[in-house]
């Protein structure tokens, strides 16, 4: 399975267990955003001016009596503290923060990003309210100055304001219109790459991202296109195809099914190597592409055998949605209905994502609140199994979202307006059977994530409940 090599897995560009730290120029959103972002990922939001002051007394003052030197030294000092803390944070920065060596070192260890904002608009919300932003010509002159130190040491460059920004960059999440032809500059590392792709994708696409991965691009895989691709005699042939070492990096390129399979092949291969996500479906940009979670199927079930193993990168290129065929759109509607369930708001593909990414950064690992992403999809995976993987995800999804909401007694009118699913036609001996193993029982009852008015939760229903739950969607 190629060359083996003692290099690691280039570092991967999200904040999974580590800190996010913001940065940027007075005036950049720093103190506003934090606290959101810190309920977003669960985390808790310090501001450091507030920590400093704890030390020093009023931050004006200090700067006024003892002068800015003394200030950056205090400030400093907290900073290395705060962010030498084990638990993962959302650590709001002054201005001027990473000026001090000490404070760009502590930052390797942490997700930097960088609220972006332009001079004048900073002026307009801080001009003669802090100690250094008094003249304005000196504070353009400071932001000028200052501006390549903050891009030097982001990790990621955010517009100041935007939320769903910041949780799509902590998740490893490269939101572009048009980034496929920049793919080359997107996947981290200077190894070489994999290109895996399935039959129809690469038929369409595959040219495209050949030539933006360029030099580095070192072979090409074509898989079976949709769950066909999901099974162990295909990832074990893809095994026998690839020569990257340690250093080199899968790229999928495709839908949900394909990406599941990449990402699990990249997962085992050479005790797991680097692999970017570029889904090319709306089921794949709003779900199945982000967060790190990998599987093939098994003939008692779906997504049975597989690993979480994060992408280096997400690339969401919404561009490549536009040759999606209707009954692929389709599916990719049923993913996204869920998610607008789950935060009880319209969502568009970005603000969707950005949901889902939040909710894998908070839990990597599936232990906890990301289980509400599984809203539907007890259902929805007993019903593909039964039907031997025919039957496409999102069909299914919109079907088990029918089930979830009257077992949550909600209406389920938005499902129905939009996609009106209809029972489908398999043995619902095995759809039962496969639902049990997708789902562990709690003694007599299953485990499903219903909807409530205070959002999501997961609930134990008794096991006949369930089972005629699941009746429902299937028709003699």
């Amino acid at each position: 399975m190629g060359v083996g090599s003692t290099e690691p897995v280039p570092k991967q560009l999200n904040a999974v267990g580590r800190h996010v730290a913001l940065i940027g120029f007075m005036g950049a959103g720093k103190t506003t955003i934090a606290p959101e972002l810190a309920a977003a990922l669960d985390r808790k939001a310090v501001e450091l001016d507030e920590v400093v002051a704890q030390h020093v007394g009023d931050i004006g003052t200090a700067f006024a009596t003892k002068g800015e030197a003394f200030f950056r030294v205090q400030e400093a000092r907290r900073a290395v503290d705060v962010l030498e803390r084990r638990s993962s944070l959302v650590v709001s920065l002054g201005g001027g923060a990473v000026t001090s060596p000490s404070v760009r070192s502590a930052l390797s260890d942490a997700f930097t990003v960088l609220l972006d904002v332009d001079a004048a608009t900073a002026w307009a919300r801080v001009g003669g309210t802090r100690p250094l932003a008094q003249e304005e010509q000196r504070f353009r002159a400071l932001h000028a100055e200052r501006l390549p130190v903050y891009r030097s040491t982001a990790d990621a460059v955010v517009e100041s304001g935007d939320l769903d920004g910041v949780v799509l960059a902590a998740a490893g999440v490269r939101h572009e219109l048009g980034a496929l032809k920049r793919l080359g500059e997107l996947v981290p590392g200077d190894g070489a790459v994999a290109l895996v792709a399935d039959t129809t994708v690469l038929g369409i696409y595959g040219s495209a991202a050949q030539q933006a991965l360029g030099d580095r691009l070192t072979s090409v895989h074509e898989l079976p296109s949709g769950e066909r691709a999901k099974q162990l005699s295909v990832v074990e042939q893809l095994w026998s195809e690839l020569t990257l070492d340690r250093t080199g990096t899968v790229v999928a390129l495709g839908g949900g099914a394909l990406t599941d399979t990449a990402g699990f092949a990249a997962a085992a291969y050479l005790r797991r190597i680097a692999w970017v996500s570029v889904p090319t479906t709306l089921v794949g940009q709003v779900d199945a592409g982000i967060g790190g979670k990998t599987a093939i199927d098994t003939a008692q079930g779906k997504n049975l055998v597989g690993a979480f193993h994060w992408p280096a990168r997400v690339v969401i290129d919404e561009a490549l949605l536009e040759t999606l065929p209707e009954r692929e759109r389709r599916q990719g509607q049923a993913e996204l209905i869920k998610t607008e369930l789950l935060a009880g708001r319209p969502l568009d593909v970005r603000s969707a994502a950005a949901y889902k990414s939040a909710l894998c950064v908070r839990d990597p690992h599936d232990r906890g609140p990301r289980n509400w992403l599984n809203l539907g999809h007890t259902f929805a995976h007993g019903l593909e199994a039964a039907a031997d993987f025919d039957l496409p995800h999102g069909e299914a999804v919109a079907l088990g979202l029918l089930a979830a909401l009257r077992l949550s007694g909600r209406d389920p009118k938005p499902v129905v307006d939009v996609l009106d699913p209809q029972p489908v036609r398999v043995d619902r001996d095995r759809a039962w059977a496969a639902l049990l193993r997708d789902k562990k029982r709690t003694g007599d009852e299953i485990n499903l994530v219903l909807v409530g008015d205070e959002g999501p939760y997961v609930e134990a229903r008794p096991a006949d409940e369930v089972r005629a739950a699941l009746d429902t969607l299937i028709r003699d």
